[in-house]
C-alpha cells in the first residue's frame, strides 16, 4: 500500500469518525444549554452559559435516579442469567450426544428468522397467566436463553477438541466439572461478548419493558424518559440530558470492554 493510500484511508476514517460523532457531541452540547437556546435558527454548536440546570432537574424533580438503577439492575440479571442458561445449552449442542440435537439446534436456528415482536404477545399472555405481569421477573425472560446466545456459544464449543474433553471424562470428570475447569476458561472471549451484547440489548431495550412493566416505579431508563417526553416534548435540552443519562453508562461499559469484545468477534470468525 502507497503512502497517499495509506494517508487517503486515514483521512476517509477520521471523516466518517466525525460524522458519526457529531450528533452525540451536539447531543452533549446541547444537555449544558439553558432552556430554549437549542431552538435558535441556526442551532448553536456549543452553549453561550453552560448550565447543569437540565441535570439537577432530571435528577432532583423527576427522580431519574431511580430508573437508572432499575435499568442496572435488569441488565446486571439479564446479563447473568443469560450467560448461565446459554453457556451449558450452547456447550451440550456442540459436544453432547442426545437424541434430537441437531433437528432441535436447526428449529432454533430457523427461528433466528423470526421478529422478536411476533413473539410478544404470546409470551405476554403465557406471563399473564403465571401472574409475571409487572414485574422484574417479567421483564427478565426474553433474555433468559436467546437464541443467538446459543449459536454464538455452541459455534465456538466446536473448535474445542472433543480428545480433551474424552481425556477429562476418563479421569473421572462430570460434566459440570469440565464446563466449570476446562470449557468456560476457553470460552472467556466469547463470554464477555456475548454479557457485552446482552447488558447494552437489555438496556436499550424499550418496547418490551413498556409492554410488561405497569408501574412507573419500575419502569427502565428508556421507558421512564419516552414517559418524560410526552411531557416535555419542546424541552430539547431537558430530553437532551436525558440522553446523555441513557447512553453514558453503556458507552463506558463498551469503552471498557472493548478490547475483550473484539477478542471474542474474531476468535469467533477464525474458529467458528
Amino acid at each position: 500500500m502507497t503512502w497517499v493510500q495509506r494517508n487517503g484511508l486515514t483521512i476517509l476514517a477520521a471523516l466518517v469518525a466525525m460524522v458519526v460523532l457529531a450528533p452525540l457531541l451536539w447531543m452533549v452540547s446541547v444537555s449544558f444549554m439553558t432552556p430554549g437556546a437549542a431552538a435558535q435558527f441556526p442551532p448553536p454548536l456549543w452553549p453561550a452559559n453552560p448550565t447543569l440546570e437540565n441535570y439537577r432537574t432530571l435528577f432532583g424533580t423527576y427522580g431519574i435516579g431511580r430508573y437508572v438503577v432499575n435499568s442496572a439492575l435488569v441488565s446486571t440479571l439479564a446479563t447473568a442469567l443469560a450467560l448461565l442458561f446459554t453457556v451449558p445449552a450452547g456447550y451440550a449442542f456442540a459436544k453432547l450426544r442426545f437424541t434430537g440435537r441437531d433437528a432441535v439446534f436447526q428449529a432454533l436456528v430457523a427461528a433466528l428468522v423470526v421478529p422478536g415482536q411476533i413473539g410478544m404477545l404470546p409470551l405476554f399472555l403465557e406471563l399473564k397467566a403465571m401472574g409475571l405481569v409487572n414485574s422484574y421477573a417479567g421483564a427478565l425472560v426474553p433474555w433468559l436463553a436467546g437464541i443467538f446466545g446459543i449459536f454464538l456459544v455452541r459455534q465456538f464449543c466446536v473448535s474445542i477438541p472433543t480428545e480433551m474433553l474424552e481425556a477429562a471424562r476418563v479421569d473421572g470428570a462430570g460434566e459440570t466439572l469440565i464446563l466449570r475447569k476446562i470449557v468456560l476458561p476457553t470460552l472467556r472471549p466469547i463470554l464477555v461478548t456475548l454479557a457485552l451484547f446482552v447488558f447494552l440489548g437489555s438496556w436499550n431495550d424499550f418496547m418490551w419493558p413498556l409492554i410488561i412493566l405497569a408501574d412507573q416505579n419500575l419502569y427502565t431508563l428508556p421507558v421512564a424518559l419516552a414517559a418524560l417526553a410526552r411531557e416535555h416534548v419542546q424541552d430539547n435540552e431537558l430530553m437532551m440530558a436525558g440522553s446523555v443519562v441513557t447512553v453514558f453508562p453503556v458507552l463506558v461499559v463498551f469503552l471498557v470492554l472493548q478490547r475483550h469484545y473484539l477478542d471474542g468477534l474474531l476468535a469467533g470468525s477464525v474458529k467458528g
